[in-house]
């Protein structure tokens, strides 16, 4: 059935001004589309505030309010979390635009029984749920310590009981939905309202952590802890999931698919109201398909940038070069086409390396269980081919950590955890992919390179979580920079530097694309593709700290 009701937009806000070339920009690029001038141009060779060393470290599958929206005030100023979010955001909708009273659950720790009803919503085909709909507090009912996560390698759709046989410690939850159409569907033109309708985890998408108890947030609260500043209006770069948002972090672009249908990946095809599937309170209104690719285009283009269809891979495909996990595997990108932050580092002889967890057995022919091969980003172009000179790049996080220690690290590193300790919901318990943050914090904040090193903590994407900030788009009160690729859902991020004078909120709108921008305009590098020449970079991130962009 269609929606036959929907809710009023939301009311324009007063967000804080973005620097200047960026302001309310509503952008349909192109790859061949010309780039406009960045808004700040660093001194050549200069990472914003004097910096000889950014790390930038990746995790999984969070929103912001999901991980970080209890984190209270920094700097004696307020965060955007939620607190902040107002009861039309908060309030999920069904697929009729009608309110749920209610939150269905399926996750075998939080339907009733083994929780207590205390809600039914007849309408909705909810017969009894412990929740109301609004959000809630994960750690209120699957805690850190309890026996909830699977075996490695094992899937658990609907999540481990806890204490059954052969559960594992770390107080893991269900996996959920993380697709690009169905991020679209969920952010509902920037309502954040159809979040539990658009995902297979339904209920779930609406909880929280206690972010004061994450090991991050104590670590960074604790005596000698290192300064930080809090970027709250940063956004992943394009709607949907792991493998799109780490081709965004060093491309910034969605990679074509040009074996010509010979890999198998299939386009997606979406019924009237913009989704590809049904779920437990979605039903597809015609045919669907939940594909690779975008849509088709009308007019037979093989990839349409601007509009987002053709063979455009979106959702997780494998590379062409070992390692490469099932399914299917698209042609190697040509870096001479469509290059990376990696070619362009490499070009201006600016040392860099990718550092995964894992990395060494996989590539020895023997990877983890939990080894995810579509976070390798590099493994998909052709200049990082095994053979190729630019394969030394890429290297076991082990490396990282000796490098960190003995202060040695190249100018830029970009440092990818195993999955056991990545954050991602379904495989990976929270509180030990926040203790192996810490881990990774310390190394480099304690190393012999830490008052000239400069730390991104980002998320690649929101896991099918709720956040109540519109990401910037049509219509949308908060500006920046889209297109039909993004961005989408915000996003946890943290900036840390031993030598920041001071802890600070940034409230400045970014997206995963303001990283590599960040790496461009500090060496004087030519972007790499549209969105990352006109993004916000992350010099007021570094200047709210107390450092000044050169």
């Amino acid at each position: 059935m269609g929606r036959s009701t929907r809710p009023r937009p939301l009311a324009r806000r007063r967000l804080p001004a973005v620097t200047a070339g960026t302001a309310a920009l509503i952008l349909a690029l192109t790859p061949s589309a010309s780039c406009a001038a960045p808004q700040r141009q660093a001194a050549p060779h200069t990472l914003p505030g004097g910096y000889r060393h950014l790390v930038v470290i990746y995790e999984e599958n969070h929103s912001f309010d999901n991980l970080y929206g209890t984190w209270g005030p920094v700097g004696g100023r307020q965060v955007e979390g939620l607190a902040r979010a107002t009861v039309r955001q908060r309030t999920q909708r069904a697929q009729d635009g009608t309110p749920y009273r209610c939150l269905l659950q399926n996750d075998v720790n939080l339907t009733s029984p083994p929780l207590s009803p205390t809600c039914r919503d007849a309408a909705h085909g909810v017969a009894a749920s412990a929740f109301a709909n609004e959000p809630f507090t994960v750690d209120d009912h699957i805690g850190p310590r309890d026996r909830t996560c699977p075996a490695p390698g094992t899937r658990a759709d609907g999540g481990v009981v806890n204490d059954s046989p052969g559960a594992l410690p770390g107080g893991c939850t269900r996996d959920l939905v993380h697709r690009f159409y169905q991020n679209r569907y969920a952010i509902d033109g920037g309502r954040q309202d159809r979040y539990v309708t658009a995902s297979d985890a339904v209920g779930l998408t609406m909880g929280h952590y206690d972010t004061t108890s994450l090991p991050v947030h104590r670590y960074l609260h604790a005596p000698g802890a290192p300064r930080y500043v809090l970027a709250d209006h940063f956004f992943q770069g394009a709607f949907g999931g792991s493998f799109l948002n780490h081709q965004y972090l060093i491309a910034a672009r969605a990679p074509q698919d040009t074996s010509g249908g010979a890999s198998g990946a299939k386009n997606t095809v979406l019924d009237a109201d913009g989704m590809p599937a049904s779920y437990p309170l979605y039903r597809a209104t015609g045919p669907v398909a939940d594909g690779a690719l975008t849509t088709a285009c009308p007019d037979g283009d093989p990839a349409d940038y601007a509009h987002a269809c053709g063979n455009l891979a979106v959702n997780t495909v494998q590379p062409s070069s070992a390692p490469y996990g099932s399914g299917p595997r698209i042609p190697l990108i040509d870096d001479a086409k469509y290059p990376n932050i990696g070619d362009r580092l490499t070009t201006a002889g600016v040392s860099w390396n990718w550092y995964s967890g894992g990395w060494n057995d996989a590539e020895a022919g023997h990877p983890g269980p939990l080894f995810q091969y579509h976070h390798q980003p590099f493994d998909y172009f052709a200049d990082y081919a095994p053979g190729t000179p630019g394969r030394g790049h890429l290297r076991d996080e082990t490396e990282f950590l000796r490098a960190a220690r003995t202060g040695t690290l190249p100018a830029v590193s970009f440092v990818k955890p195993y999955g056991a300790e990545n954050e991602h919901p379904g495989y990976a318990g929270e509180a030990a992919g926040s203790d192996h943050l810490v881990d990774l914090l310390k190394a480099v904040t304690e190393g012999p390179q830490a008052g000239k090193t400069l730390v991104v903590v980002t998320y690649d994407e929101f896991g099918g979580q709720w956040d109540h900030l519109p990401p910037p788009g049509p219509g949308s009160p908060t500006p920046g920079a889209h297109d039909a690729w993004g961005p989408g859902t915000r996003v946890p991020a943290l900036i840390v530097s031993r030598s920041l004078p001071r802890s600070a909120v940034d409230h400045t709108v970014y997206d995963t694309t303001s990283i590599i921008a960040t790496i461009e305009r500090g060496y004087g590098l030519k972007p790499v593709a549209t969105r990352d020449a006109v993004v916000n970079d992350l010099s007021p991130a570094v200047a709210a700290g107390g450092r000044g962009t050169r």
